[in-house]
């Protein structure tokens, strides 16, 4: 059989799925994603990436402000087989999935059960994960709670970055979502229940939650730091201007928290301290640590909070 989709899909990491669905000649009917947004100032529309997506390959999409009896009426209407969601980003009501013969698959960037909710990946490195990966399951009504029919692990480590994991995930996920509509159209596909009882959480991170904690270890703010870039972005507190870290490393230097313990910004944590390599100023760009000190000084034995 030749399935006929539904595509729901907002951000970058949903593209390589909507892209490998069109490279493999899957009949994609109708792809939904959400709707253009103000820029923080209000001077710019910004559409999604997958709008932009479907507007340069002249796919229809759709973009409703909800997923109102009106868009069952018309998903109905389409008599998919499936539907993929991928980071769509809002929650698909009951009617809906039931809209399509098969049901909706979602790809979650996460091995669950462990963390479910909005922020899988990030919540994955600042816990220190050895690894993530991609889950391929059914939608049910509860958050990211339903049988999964495939997986796949990815390996972290003390260097992995949020945006970098978060490319090779999406990218991961689009071809195992193929491997997954292949068993699908053979009729040999299966799903096991996840052991509800082991699950954790990803809540969203907020601009509060990603200040550095300096009583911490240096392990811990290291990940913090490395699972915030690039959005949105760990940051500390000196003479009143909020600075942004987007790389570190640790050292095993010690020192009251909060510390700067040298002329290269080495910062004395709970246990050890790090190092920072990577830095921005409020409405400056990215610097190296080395660049960034010569326009501002941060000496020895000066106190970050």
């Amino acid at each position: 059989m030749s399935l006929k989709i539904i595509f729901m899909g907002t951000p970058e990491f949903s593209v390589p799925t909507l892209k490998s669905l069109i490279d493999q000649d899957y009949e994609v009917s109708m792809i939904y994603t959400q709707p253009p947004k103000k820029s923080k100032r209000g001077q710019k529309i910004n559409i999604s990436p997958i709008q932009s997506f479907s507007e340069k390959k002249n796919i229809p999409f759709r973009s409703p402000e909800t997923l109102n009896n009106n868009e069952y009426e018309f998903i109905k209407n389409l008599s998919a087989d499936l539907g993929v969601v991928v980071a769509y980003g809002k929650l698909i009501p009951i009617n809906i999935l039931e809209a399509t013969k098969l049901g909706f698959l979602n790809i979650h960037a996460s091995l669950l059960p462990k963390w479910r909710g909005a922020a899988p990946i990030q919540r994955s490195i600042m816990n220190g994960d050895k690894k993530t990966g991609i889950s391929i399951m059914k939608i049910q009504e509860k958050l990211d709670s339903g049988p999964i029919m495939a997986s796949r692990e990815l390996e972290l480590n003390s260097n992995s970055v949020y945006g970098e994991v978060e490319k090779k995930l999406s990218d991961i996920g689009a071809n195992l979502l193929i491997e997954c509509l292949q068993t699908i159209e053979k009729g040999n596909s299966k799903f096991v229940e996840q052991l509800h009882s082991e699950a954790t959480y990803a809540k969203k991170i907020s601009k509060k939650e990603a200040k550095i904690d300096w009583n911490s270890s240096a392990n811990k703010i290291v990940a913090h730091i490395h699972g915030l870039n690039p959005n949105p972005g760990a940051w500390f507190e000196f003479q009143k201007e909020r600075i942004k870290v987007w790389k570190a490393k640790k050292l095993l230097l010690n020192g009251r928290p909060g510390t700067v313990l040298d002329e290269n910004l080495t910062v004395a944590c709970q246990s050890n301290s790090i190092q920072i390599l990577e830095i921005q100023r409020e409405g400056k760009n990215k610097q190296s640590t080395k660049d960034f000190l010569l326009g501002k000084k941060i000496s020895q034995n000066s106190l970050l909070t």
